[in-house]
């Protein structure tokens, strides 16, 4: 390797952070090296340090952290004292970002096409014109619908999938030489993330840009990276082509990555139901989101909502909660009927049926300890105050395995594992019967995951908790699951045992869900875009 093929090349970086205990490091010594047009892939759990790293490879350090040690040459330029115009200069043009979460990186009130091209614009890359001619070109090469006019469109006017396609045509638009990948798929149904893979993949390639692409998905890595270099505690475990890497890891570590997410809970039958969704329609204006939905969800077992997104599994559970009434059809609660809106449901009712949401972090407030988010459910609906109340927020901890310390932190002091934790303590706080459990594991690494399965598999068995699991991952399915369901554009497709679902023959609809799953071989994304002609 020649030096002129390398772009970008780290050597011996250290990166602290900045917590009440004063500074601690987060990268210690990392060496990476990227050629031009190469995929690397950063892979490890929670805390590895992969996100850390990956805004070092672009010179920038998030508030609270400082690179202290080590160099970072891109293209010849020295980051590390390269002055904050240098560097902003190449930011969004020559070094370009793709967020986890598209819709938080947003301006929602300009129009998608004007967020595109700002950057080209502002840098005198392009013309106004030009620059939207080239992303509408790229909108169909990343196969967006009605390429011509969806730039028109504001953020919240497409979908997650659609949105995480127009930011890779932003990152792409300036052509720039490198582009940080951060989880960009982790929030997307398996459907939807195999064409914004395939997206990415051909965005890169077509364009010779190299790229850091950040994940715990193992089987998504796969597709995407020439290479992967496995992190944990900000430190290398160590790299590898991926090929070599998938067959024969060297270190225990790496390994212990690969076997994770075994669990696969037998499925369990039940007579008695405690929660019926019956003949359900509900819309959202004029538009219909539910169309004859039916879910039984049997006392002390897990039901598992499964589909893509739009398909109407977060609505069911709005109806549910009572935060959307349906046009018609009911739920029943142990057989009664529950007021279709939620300021007509008693305390009571309010209190036996609560939800765990997918991103903890905005679920919980900044500002508040762990106290005072656990406690505010066991005042209000058990009115426990001072010795008391501190007494069961203690035993709430102890129930979900984190330590009684814990009780005075506030949510930026936790991991999102730990988080995630403390969000199943304030739902179990109001002594529920159902806790409806919406896409709770899908931004966790793969050990913290399963680590959380467990949790939720031992408090169903000791409290006789039952569960309404709305996921897009299969494998989360088979790990929890009792029951599917499966849904696409509001209407139930099939439903039954769990044995019964994921066992052939499937329904057309079930069975482009399953083979949607990736798998750790690193030509499954090329063999399912030719089986579905996705180019």
């Amino acid at each position: 390797m020649s030096d002129t093929d390398i772009l970008l090349k780290i050597r011996s970086l250290e990166v602290e952070g900045h917590s009440e205990s004063g500074w601690s490091p987060i990268i210690r010594g990392v060496d990476l090296t990227l050629r031009r047009g190469e995929v690397l892939g950063l892979i490890g759990e929670s805390g590895a340090g992969k996100s850390t790293l990956g805004l070092a490879a672009m010179g920038f350090a998030r508030p609270g952290c400082r690179i202290t040690a080590g160099s970072v040459e891109f293209d010849g330029i020295d980051l590390v004292r390269a002055s904050e115009p240098e560097k902003r200069r190449l930011w969004g043009t020559r070094l370009t970002y793709v967020a986890q979460s598209a819709a938080a990186s947003f301006n929602p009130a300009q129009r998608l096409i004007d967020q595109t091209i700002a950057a080209s614009v502002r840098e005198g890359l392009r013309t106004g014109a030009d620059a939207a001619a080239d992303a509408r070109a790229l909108y169909g090469s990343l196969m967006l619908p009605e390429p011509a006019t969806i730039g028109r469109r504001y953020p919240h006017q497409v979908s997650g999938g659609q949105l995480q396609r127009v930011m890779t045509a932003m990152a792409i638009s300036p052509r720039p030489n490198l582009v940080v990948f951060d989880e960009p798929t982790t929030a997307l149904d398996v459907t939807t993330q195999v064409e914004v893979l395939l997206a990415m993949r051909k965005a890169v390639r077509e364009h010779g840009a190299a790229a850091i692409y950040i994940t715990h998905d193992l089987a998504v890595v796969a597709q995407m990276a020439d290479r992967i270099k496995v992190l944990r505690h900000g430190a290398e475990v160590e790299e590898a082509p991926t090929r070599e890497m998938l067959a024969a890891p060297k270190e225990d570590y790496t390994r212990s990555l690969w076997s994770v997410r075994l669990l696969n809970k037998p499925a369990r039958a039940s007579e008695d139901a405690v929660l019926t969704v019956e003949g359900v329609d509900a819309a959202y204006g004029t538009a219909t989101v539910l169309d004859d939905v039916s879910i039984r969800l049997p006392r002390g077992r897990t039901v598992a909502i499964v589909g893509e997104s739009g398909s109407g599994k977060s609505t069911t559970a709005r109806v549910v909660t009572g935060l959307l009434p349906p046009r018609t059809g009911v739920v029943r609660f142990n057989g009664a009927v529950l007021p279709p809106a939620l300021a007509a449901r008693s305390k009571d009712q309010l209190r036996r049926i609560q939800m765990i949401y997918q991103m903890a972090d905005t679920a919980m407030n900044p500002r508040q300890t762990v106290e005072e988010i656990i406690g505010r459910p066991l005042t209000f609906y058990h009115g426990l105050r001072g010795a008391a109340l501190e007494r069961r927020v203690v035993d709430l901890l102890d129930q979900i395995e984190l330590p009684a310390h814990f009780i005075d932190r506030l949510p930026s002091e936790l991991s999102g594992g730990q988080k995630q934790r403390i969000c199943i303590a304030r739902a179990l706080a109001a002594e529920p019967d159902v806790i409806i459990c919406d896409e709770v594991t899908s931004a966790l690494d793969q050990i913290v995951q399963e680590n959380i399965l467990k949790l939720l598999m031992r408090l169903q068995e000791d409290q006789g908790l039952s569960y309404l699991f709305i996921t897009h991952d299969i494998a989360t399915v088979e790990a929890i699951a009792d029951e599917i369901v499966v849904m696409h554009k509001g209407h139930v497709v099939e439903q039954g045992g769990k044995d019964q679902v994921l066992a052939p023959p499937h329904p057309d609809y079930t069975r482009l869900l399953l083979s949607s799953v990736p798998e750790m071989d690193p030509d499954w994304l090329t063999r399912i875009s030719e089986a579905r002609g996705l180019g």
